[in-house]
């Protein structure tokens, strides 16, 4: 996809982070835009602000893990605009600490929201672009955690790597049927988002209640200086997707660095050894407990 002018774009996630990037670029390009967030004051305040702009957007609350809540954004993104051409799965939550420890609450909220989210995008907005036979593309935001599987970060990890999975076989079933989408797959490394507090809008019903452990807290710490040193904005990382986009190019990998750890570990499964640390070439962020 090239031309991006009067096509439609849905983004979830969109805000903050990387989605309210990705529909401030949209609307640049002059695309109509189906916005959905599950935080209505953050989503209402980006479409307050593309709309100052003159671009044509909607907002829709959505909890991606619920698939009547995607439905619905599809539906009203259809009955607004009739098509749907650029799809940007993209919202995502975050936990950590030692896998055994996660409870499972844990375990349905990230996996609810980050692969979930993904897979009810998929099953719901793919069918409509096939439909339409027009030339679209899907963008699944995933992460590094799905290429590498670092420690006290067990369940964003399975997530992750879900989403991986998910976005290579969705590119390899569109190519078999001769679809006219293309497909990337975005895995980022550590940006400033709001992806270290994504706790405030966990659901009342997953709430855990138990105290966090020392590995919880360790994670939670390291996580957050580490996405706050990021040194690429998530306004770059939306520039990045969109040139890849542009063109038709799977892997989008932000902070290319982290390559020679995602080679280490294909080496390991090669030479059937034992997994190395996910952080042997950067040893100062590796995440312990304290």
């Amino acid at each position: 996809m090239k031309d991006f002018a009067s096509k439609v774009a849905v983004v979830t996630g969109a805000g903050s982070g990387f989605g309210r990037e990705f529909a401030r670029i949209g609307a640049s390009l002059g695309m109509k835009l189906s916005l959905a967030d599950i935080q209505p004051e953050a989503l209402a305040a980006t479409v307050d602000e593309l709309r100052g702009q003159g671009a044509q957007v909607i907002g829709e609350t959505v909890d991606v893990s619920r698939g009547a809540d995607v439905e619905r954004l599809a539906q009203r993104t259809l009955d607004t605009y009739g098509a749907v051409h650029l799809l940007f799965n993209n919202a995502g939550v975050a936990s950590g600490g030692l896998v055994w420890e996660n409870s499972v609450k844990d375990w349905e909220w990230v996996l609810g929201v980050n692969l979930w989210g993904v897979i009810h995008g998929v099953r719901t907005f793919v069918p409509a672009m096939l439909a339409q036979g027009d030339e679209c593309h899907v963008v699944n935001t995933a992460s590094v955690a799905g290429l590498l599987s670092p420690q006290l970060m067990g369940v964003y990890n399975v997530s992750k790597h879900g989403v991986v999975t998910l976005t290579e076989t969705l590119y390899q079933d569109l190519r078999v049927t001769g679809a006219r989408i293309g497909v990337s797959l975005l895995c980022p490394a550590f940006v400033p988002t709001g992806i270290a507090q994504s706790h405030r809008n966990r659901p009342a019903g997953l709430q855990d209640g138990a105290a966090p452990t020392a590995s919880m807290i360790a994670s939670q710490k390291a996580s957050e200086k580490a996405v706050s040193s990021g040194r690429i904005s998530a306004a770059e990382v939306a520039r990045m997707t969109f040139d890849a986009i542009r063109e038709n190019r799977f892997y989008v990998i932000t902070h290319p660095k982290i390559l020679a750890s995602v080679e280490l570990r294909l080496q390991d499964v090669i030479a059937q050894r034992n997994p190395s640390d996910p952080f042997s070439f950067k040893p100062d962020v590796a995440h312990r407990p304290d």
